[in-house]
């Protein structure tokens, strides 16, 4: 049984540093049409701006700051699938790409998002605890997001 056991193991390990040869591309764009970014488009208070950069930014925009854990299959594996699917719904890079009707539904989406404590992900400030967004943060951000809605 001591055997079985040791071969299992054993198996397991290799299995586990094979799939540390799969490493997939990295969140990291250089070439960026900076004049697409939503802190170009638009006037962003700085508070506001650092508030975003720290809670979304990470899955949401071209650029991720990966943490030590990130070169661990197959954790990055699943971080990667969690940052595309973040890209596909909102990318802050590329938000002056979105016509005007999405640009409002984004807009719209990020505060509903952000009332409903649905972002950032429960899974993600868990590790990133400066991630979290506090209450006076949210207000900051919900009223800037308003008063720019009311001006568009």
């Amino acid at each position: 049984m001591k055997k079985i056991i040791k071969k299992i193991l054993f198996i397991g390990l290799i299995i586990f540093l094979l799939m540390q040869l799969y490493q997939p591309a990295r969140n990291i764009s250089f070439e960026q049409d900076i004049t697409a970014n939503f802190t170009k488009m638009y006037s962003v208070p700085k508070n506001v701006e650092a508030i975003l950069r720290t809670s979304c930014y990470d899955c949401h925009s071209n650029n991720t700051n990966y943490p030590w854990y990130s070169n661990v299959q197959p954790i990055r594996f699943f971080m990667e699938h969690h940052i595309k699917e973040a890209k596909e719904n909102l990318n802050f890079n590329e938000f002056g790409k979105y016509s005007k009707r999405k640009q409002e539904n984004k807009l719209d989406r990020i505060v509903k998002q952000i009332k409903s404590d649905e972002m950032p992900l429960a899974s993600y400030t868990l590790i990133h605890k400066n991630a979290r967004i506090t209450p006076t943060q949210k207000e900051e951000v919900i009223n800037w997001i308003s008063q720019l809605k009311d001006s568009l």
